[in-house]
């Protein structure tokens, strides 16, 4: 099964690791445990629905050795997970009245969206993004050096994160946003991302600054 090839930037391997998840499938709110129920056939076979099973198996509060024997996947990547379903957890013992700002932060920084969190706590996405920019928590802008700072990186390779205060580039406005085609998947390819960089050629012929978004390692478009 093609069921697509993704690129998630973060600052720790739960952050990158939702936003991965929600870019594949955009029906997935992230490392969701209640989509699929604990199977341990499932676990044995590497297929698209078995890190949800897992979610489920580590909800339900399988150990980590069984896991790994189970699935094989390393014991580090597997504690990475836990982390994330220990804090689901958390959040589904806050009621939504009560939440906090450190609730809100870490939740952002391990990579919870805010639909994510809304389904924890029994609350809805908008009251729980009004809640977060009450709390003026937003994310910042950080760019990836990709010379391990050998030299000036002017490669412009943005990514938002919660997990940092300042933003690296400082936007003035007036950019034109460009869109990606998306995850690549049987029958969704190249030739989608040769409109955007068509457009982002276009566009700057035109004189008009652009910002690319995308999610696929393997694109032009990435790499313009």
């Amino acid at each position: 099964k093609s069921v697509g090839e993704v690129m998630s930037i973060g600052r720790n391997f739960e952050e990158a690791f939702q936003k991965a998840l929600r870019m594949v499938d955009e029906n997935v709110t992230g490392f969701d445990p209640n989509i699929e129920k604990v199977n341990e056939n499932e676990l044995r076979e590497p297929t698209d629905k078995r890190m949800f099973v897992l979610a489920a198996a580590l909800k339900q509060g399988c150990s980590i050795d069984k896991l790994y024997e189970l699935t094989k996947i390393d014991k580090w990547f597997l504690v990475k997970l836990k982390n994330i379903i220990d804090y689901y957890k958390v959040l589904e013992a806050v009621s939504p009245g009560l939440i906090t700002f450190d609730i809100i932060k870490k939740a952002k920084q391990i990579g919870f969206s805010d639909k994510q969190i809304a389904s924890a706590i029994k609350s809805t996405e908008l009251a729980v993004r009004k809640q977060r920019e009450e709390f003026k928590i937003t994310p910042v802008v950080k760019q990836i050096d990709t010379v391990a700072a050998e030299w000036p990186a002017s490669t412009n390779y943005l990514y938002l994160t919660y997990n940092g205060i300042t933003h690296d580039i400082i936007f003035p406005g007036d950019f034109t946003m460009v869109l990606g085609s998306g995850v690549y998947r049987i029958g969704s390819s190249v030739e989608f991302d040769w409109c955007a960089v068509g457009c982002l050629r276009e566009l700057r012929d035109q004189g008009k600054k652009t910002i690319m978004v995308n999610y696929n390692p393997e694109t032009v478009s990435t790499d313009y």
